[in-house]
């Protein structure tokens, strides 16, 4: 960063008023304890009034104004305060407001009022100077908008003597408004800079120094100028008319003046905030980047580094709403859900929850890791629509999360997005309980197998795919506890998906001859990838005329996210759809498109597991008297496959196969995939 140079609002200062002086009788009144005002948005509510106050005075509109979620004060914390927010704020408004101008030089009551803020940090004693003058200049704004149209008033201006003639007020109002924005934006400067992580990145000591002494002088100019604008809106009370014209004159002058004087001091502070902040992104990023290649006895050092750089207690515990420091994490693997703030849509919240914390596993590893929802907004700035929702989920929802994300720090929203490739779709990356990530996005894994994928690591889900073959167990799993409970119990199960009426009508007239016949399955229909309010409509008239249908719309939704969940966990693992046989069942679901619907037969937990497409399914369907002879001899999948792979030799033939023992498999049988017939079963000892 090219170091901080003086300017010539700097030196030209010095004829007006000794800095070294006073910059040693700021540090003397400088007395920072514990206590932690959120100065950003305070000074979001005080730029709320501002800008309300220099609205158009010309109408009133008596449509209802919505409440700013940044400028409701009870929103704003003041951490380990001796007293409220707004005590502070009054003091400092009867400190402007009560002392008359006249007995005390504009100086010692500047001194006294940084005398009052002496516990606080440079920004925050800006800010609450600027609240205060923003009570004041808020009520004679709005007396001024509203005396035209409402006699009370009319009746309270008049009360407090405010000059009827407002076009001879014009130059000193707009005046003060001037000076009022450019207050607003030299505290942000000031704010801002003091938001910076400097003593993780270590700043170069010569700017810093150059730079501190900078801060505290422009906190007095703007504590300063808000005494001499509150003054001025006192002094327009009570004063005589044949004083008028002369006193706003006089009063324009000195806030123009004192205008020029701050627009000096940002033009030259902005750029250096500005440097010092772009300097201190980079060194973060670069910190960041070796935190997470070193090796930690814990996970704390990582996660004050991502979360609690400004604030001790950034995290909230949604189920207590409490409160809670980094601390609460030690020792757990920490997934940290990364999304927008209206975070997922509702149907995969709901999924999530259900895989996490209403998961019957989640029992056996409770308390082992904690998933930390961190939102992120969708713009560069958050907006009041964001964080109304944000508030609003925050409050339904059974994890962690960060209680303030809108202060988190640029430098690790940028490493999110630059590192762990956060581009606005959810993610879930994971910690172990030595801070390591061991997996970017485990978000997939846990809509397949919920708690069970625990400690969710990239070697944890290549394990659990090792595990899985194409069953109908794998395709069902966690969608509906009966649907698993046939499943377990070996249940000849039928999932189906279309959304030609007329098909599944016909469908299920030709399922329920077979079932008729004396062969029994179970019937799930699903639609079809992406269901929408057609399928709502479907459901609605099969439960009409067929009477049942397990799934429910969201459970429909379900059972597709989980199958975009295992395709894209698999791809990420480097399987395709040319290699790996679930990838292309898989694909063969997601990608159907075909109006004449699909179907898969399988059994419990066998791996003997049957798709047919389109018109073939009637085909097979109209040749039930030739195979469904063969039921009771090869089980409904086996002989339904008789008809779908027609044997490559005539009569039986002599293929032997050796299959590795597992259990079950003594009660089992096998068909020939020659010949399609039933294989002769010898055990061989070794």
């Amino acid at each position: 960063m090219t170091s901080v140079q003086s300017g010539s609002f700097w030196q030209h200062s010095q004829s007006y008023l000794d800095d070294e002086i006073l910059i040693k009788k700021l540090l003397l009144s400088h007395d920072p304890d514990r206590r932690r005002l959120n100065s950003e948005m305070l000074l979001s509510a005080v730029e709320n009034i501002v800008f309300h106050a220099t609205a158009s005075e010309e109408l009133v509109s008596d449509k209802p104004v919505n409440a700013n979620f940044k400028s409701n004060i009870s929103n704003i914390e003041l951490i380990e305060s001796p007293e409220p927010l707004m005590h502070t704020i009054y003091k400092i408004a009867h400190e402007m407001l009560c002392k008359n101008p006249g007995e005390e030089d504009l100086h010692t009551r500047t001194m006294a009022s940084l005398d009052l803020l002496g516990s606080h940090r440079w920004g925050a004693k800006a800010a609450l100077a600027l609240a205060a003058f923003a009570i004041s200049y808020g009520e004679f704004s709005l007396l001024i908008q509203l005396r035209p149209h409402i006699p009370l008033a009319v009746s309270i201006a008049n009360f407090k003597q405010i000059p009827s003639n407002m076009s001879m007020l014009k130059p000193q109002v707009k005046a003060l408004r001037s000076l009022s924005k450019t207050m607003v934006d030299l505290t942000k400067c000031i704010i801002e800079f003091e938001a910076l992580p400097l003593v993780h990145v270590g700043p170069d000591m010569e700017d810093l120094a150059v730079m501190k002494p900078k801060i505290y002088v422009t906190a007095y100019w703007i504590i300063r100028s808000t005494l001499v604008c509150s003054s001025q809106i006192k002094s327009l009370m009570a004063m005589k008319p044949e004083q008028v014209y002369s006193n706003i004159t006089i009063a324009a002058w000195e806030l123009l003046s004192l205008d020029n004087r701050l627009s000096s001091i940002y033009g030259h502070l902005r750029p250096q905030v500005d440097a010092f902040h772009r300097q201190t992104e980079a060194k973060m990023h670069q910190k960041l980047l070796s935190l997470f290649k070193k090796s930690h006895i814990d996970n704390q050092n990582v996660l004050q580094m991502l979360f609690a750089l400004k604030d001790d207690l950034p995290l909230k515990d949604c189920s207590t709403q409490g409160k809670l420091g980094v601390s609460a994490l030690k020792s757990k693997v920490v997934l940290l859900l990364i999304s927008k703030p209206d975070l997922l849509p509702f149907e995969q919240l709901f999924f999530l929850v259900n895989q996490t914390y209403d998961h019957p596993h989640n029992d056996k590893i409770e308390g082992s890791y904690a998933i930390i929802w961190v939102p992120i907004s969708f713009y560069e700035a958050w907006t009041d629509a964001e964080q109304k929702l944000f508030d609003f989920i925050s409050n339904s929802m059974p994890c962690y999360l960060v209680r303030q994300p809108w202060s988190l720090n640029s430098a690790v929203v940028n490493f999110m997005k630059q590192e762990w490739n956060y581009g606005g779709e959810a993610i879930m990356v994971v910690l172990d309980s030595e801070g390591m990530i061991t997996n970017l996005n485990a978000l997939d894994m846990v809509f397949i197998w919920g708690s069970k994928a625990y400690p969710f690591s990239l070697s944890r889900e290549n394990e659990l795919w090792d595990g899985e073959q194409w069953k109908m167990q794998l395709i069902t799993n966690e969608i509906h506890p009966i649907l698993t409970q046939w499943v377990e119990e070996g249940r000849n199960i039928c999932i189906y998906g279309s959304e030609n009426l007329d098909w599944i009508r016909e469908f299920n007239a030709k399922m329920k001859d077979i079932k008729d016949a004396g062969m029994q399955h179970e019937m799930i229909y699903v639609g079809k990838n992406n269901p929408g309010e057609h399928t709502k409509e479907i459901l609605s008239i099969m439960n009409r005329e067929i009477h049942s249908n397990l799934l429910s719309f969201t459970k429909i939704q379900l059972f597709w996210l989980r199958l975009e969940s295992m395709r894209r966990s698999k791809s990420r693992l480097g399987n395709n759809a040319s290699t790996d046989n679930v990838v292309a069942q898989i694909s063969a679901l997601l990608d159907n498109n075909n109006d004449n619907g699909w179907a898969v037969y399988g059994k419990g937990l066998s791996t003997d597991i049957v798709r047919v497409e389109g018109d073939e399914i009637f085909r097979c369907l109209n040749l039930f008297r030739q195979w469904g002879k063969n039921v009771g001899r090869l089980e409904f999948i086996d002989a339904l496959r008789t008809v779908l792979e027609p044997p490559l030799v005539d009569g039986p033939c002599n293929h032997t196969q050796v299959v590795p023992y597992s259990e079950g498999l003594v009660q089992g049988n096998m068909v020939c995939q020659n010949c399609k017939l039933l294989m002769k079963k010898l055990t061989i000892y070794e």
